[in-house]
């Protein structure tokens, strides 16, 4: 069962006042997920900004088109610079993202950091080389798309921003 690492980095035009009330709105996550994730909130559904202990229940389509019940829980929040989920329910054995944000020149650099872990030992790890590993780099560069457009043209990707 290996750990995997996904790092991303991403300069958004914006204050870090604008980056963090982004981010941290629940339903804002729907808006930079792909369509074909079938990504839908479920109740209970607290739609206050991001805070410690707020659990999100979400249903997701990840492979297969086969729905999968994700429930994560915002572990640690320091606005506005940075919070955690962490799954507690969902298709990885471990899953905890590290969002955080720092004023830069021009905008917010914007950081992602996912450590994960999946189910099933040695045919998890099979999984992980063969579907989810392409389907997690698919994703995130759905988002790094969908924040060019909500936040200007001014974007760049930082040299050597995924790590596997």
């Amino acid at each position: 069962m290996a750990m995997h690492v996904l790092e991303r980095s991403q300069l958004l035009h914006a204050t870090l006042n604008e980056a963090w009330a982004f981010f941290s709105t629940p339903k804002n996550l729907a808006r930079i997920t792909p369509e074909d994730m079938g990504f839908v909130i479920t109740e209970p559904f607290d739609d206050r900004p991001a805070h410690a202990g707020q659990l999100i229940h979400y249903s997701v389509r990840p492979f297969f088109n086969i729905p999968v019940t994700w429930i994560t829980r915002i572990e640690e929040v320091l606005p506005p610079y940075r919070f955690v989920d962490t799954q507690l329910k969902g298709p990885y054995k471990r899953w905890w993202h590290q969002h955080t944000f720092e004023a830069f020149e021009d905008g917010v650099l914007m950081r992602d950091r996912v450590e994960y872990e999946l189910p099933f030992g040695f045919l998890g790890d099979f999984m992980h080389d063969l579907l989810v590993k392409q389907r997690l780099k698919r994703i995130f560069d759905h988002r790094w798309a969908i924040l060019e457009v909500l936040f200007g043209r001014k974007h760049r990707t930082l040299p050597g921003t995924v790590v596997f």
